[in-house]
């Protein structure tokens, strides 16, 4: 019988992990981020998108009208995100450290305060000018999935929210932050995949039927359903905090947060689908 392997030689049968600086810009005083970058391109791509799906029916708002929303979105995403981290993930923490609440340049942001934090400017928005939530809410979701993408991918670069260890898994990785330095699923390149690739793609092919673009909120219900199974499956192998770890029994507080969001998405997605569609203009 083969004796069982070591500590100290598992790691010789992972991946090798990519060591990218987690600094993608440095003059002199001036640091930039790939964590940064991934929020800066997310809410740029996201807003070319919101612009030109905007043109088409049933949303037909004006090119100016996505522009200013990129800046309640940009707040509604940094403010909801961080301060849902505080207080989802580390409240006692930035309780005895309120200072470290402004440093968001460190990473530290939660998805499920940042969904928030967008839902209350779009609802605000929209009241100011007039917009139906529910339709421009549609159009937002459709993008939501290119800011989850880049952001998993910065959670990747700067070896953080890594995976529960697997020493048998063929594309187990070695993160250089973990302090067992054991091979690890590569959790973030996981949700990358599905809360952003395949959240997209779906959702991309669904707004080209009129049967659901036709139906205001459908495509929010599709989207916060989406999101909230893919989060919940990755969580079975993604490595709860450190700080926190399980909450329930084996269940994670990512999956404690993404239930609410299942059964909210499950409930708009039939309360859409049950009231007929708009009817079609010749140009959808």
């Amino acid at each position: 019988m083969l004796p069982l392997l070591s500590l100290s030689v598992l790691p010789a049968l992972a991946l090798p992990f990519p060591m990218v600086d987690p600094v993608a810009v440095e003059i002199g005083p001036v640091v930039v981020r790939w964590y940064a970058l991934a929020y800066i391109v997310g809410l740029l791509l996201g807003w070319m998108y919101v612009r030109r799906l905007g043109r088409r029916p049933p949303a037909g708002f004006q090119g100016e009208e996505a522009d200013d929303f990129l800046v309640w979105a940009t707040l509604g995403v940094i403010l909801g995100g961080r301060l849902g981290y505080v207080l989802f993930y580390n409240l006692p923490y930035y309780l005895e450290n309120p200072a470290q609440i402004l440093m968001v340049w460190q990473g530290g942001m939660a998805f499920h305060g940042g969904l928030l934090g967008v839902v209350v400017a779009l609802l605000v928005f929209c009241r100011r000018r007039g917009i139906n939530p529910l339709v421009m809410g549609d159009v937002v979701a459709c993008a939501a999935p290119i800011g989850l993408f880049f952001g998993r991918i910065a959670n990747f670069i700067n070896a953080e929210l890594y995976g529960r260890p697997a020493p048998d898994l063929a594309w187990a990785m070695v993160f250089p932050t973990d302090p067992l330095a054991v091979p690890r699923h590569p959790s973030q390149l996981y949700e990358a995949a599905l809360e952003g690739l395949v959240l997209f793609v779906l959702l991309a092919g669904l707004w080209r039927l009129w049967a659901v673009r036709g139906r205001p909120g459908a495509l929010v219900g599709v989207f916060l359903t989406g999101y909230g199974l893919a989060r919940a499956l990755v969580e079975v192998v993604r490595e709860p905090d450190a700080h926190l770890g399980p909450v329930l029994g084996a269940i994670t507080m990512g999956q404690v947060l993404s239930l609410p969001m299942i059964l909210t998405g499950l409930a708009v997605l039939v309360w859409a689908w049950r009231r007929p569609p708009l009817e079609r203009p010749t140009q959808a």
